[in-house]
């Protein structure tokens, strides 16, 4: 059975994209322009309460019903419990991959974001942000590159702990980060692009990238619009 895909090509949809791809599981992709405010739709907050993408429904969920999940994190457990594939059977290797999943999905998606936004984004420069979250980011990857030291993969074998982190480390120039710096880093992202599934889920929506600093995506993402209550 098809899974239904709600998306767009950012680093928490890529993480999708890419789990879709290595599980080999068939999806039809819905394309959420979150510059052009698809995100607020009541039928996509039907799905994604957090008016977020990525969002999925499985019409095959646990119980042979329909399941509607958002929250890329939990998209991968649910992807991983549903294929038995990316996540380690034994205790301790499952924990290991959990705690690096958590990682990224308390550290590196927050704090890696911020240094791009207030980098890139930001209407103007503010020295203290970008110096606090420039230097988060080394921080962060100085630790991902303690860990790549010790093991080939964060949960020593490749996981969903590696598919929620890579998207994040594309943009590491528009951080402030020269991967160089960090070889552990630099040696994981170079064989995690080289992965056949990762290239095909990078290549989901791709044609739809566009520009997102006109007035109108701004406001969409960045603006007064985010707080309105629905």
């Amino acid at each position: 059975m098809t899974l239904d895909l709600y998306s767009w090509p950012t680093p928490n949809g890529h993480k999708v994209h890419i789990m879709l791809e290595e599980c080999e599981l068939p999806y039809l992709v819905h394309a959420v322009d979150i510059g052009a405010g698809d995100q607020f739709a009541k039928q996509f907050l039907a799905i994604s309460p957090n008016n977020k993408i990525p969002a999925i429904v499985d019409p095959e969920g646990p119980d042979g019903r329909p399941i509607s999940l958002f929250e890329s994190g939990a998209i991968l457990l649910y992807l991983a419990g549903k294929t038995g594939r990316f996540l380690p059977a034994d205790e301790r290797g499952k924990f290991v991959a959990l705690q690096w999943l958590m990682f990224q999905m308390g550290g590196v998606g927050p704090m890696l974001g911020q240094a791009h936004h207030f980098r890139r984004y930001a209407p103007q420069t503010l020295p203290y942000a970008v110096d606090r979250y420039t230097n988060e980011a080394h921080r962060l990857y100085g630790v991902m590159d303690r860990r790549l030291g010790q093991a080939r993969y964060f949960a020593g074998t490749f996981s969903i702990a590696d598919i929620a982190i890579f998207p994040w480390t594309r943009s590491h120039e528009a951080q402030g980060v020269d991967l160089a710096a960090y070889p552990n880093v630099q040696r994981w992202f170079e064989e995690i692009s080289g992965r056949p599934a990762v290239q095909r889920g990078l290549q989901v929506l791709a044609n739809h990238a566009r520009d997102m600093t006109d007035a109108k995506a701004r406001e969409n993402l960045f603006g007064a619009i985010q707080y309105q209550r629905r």
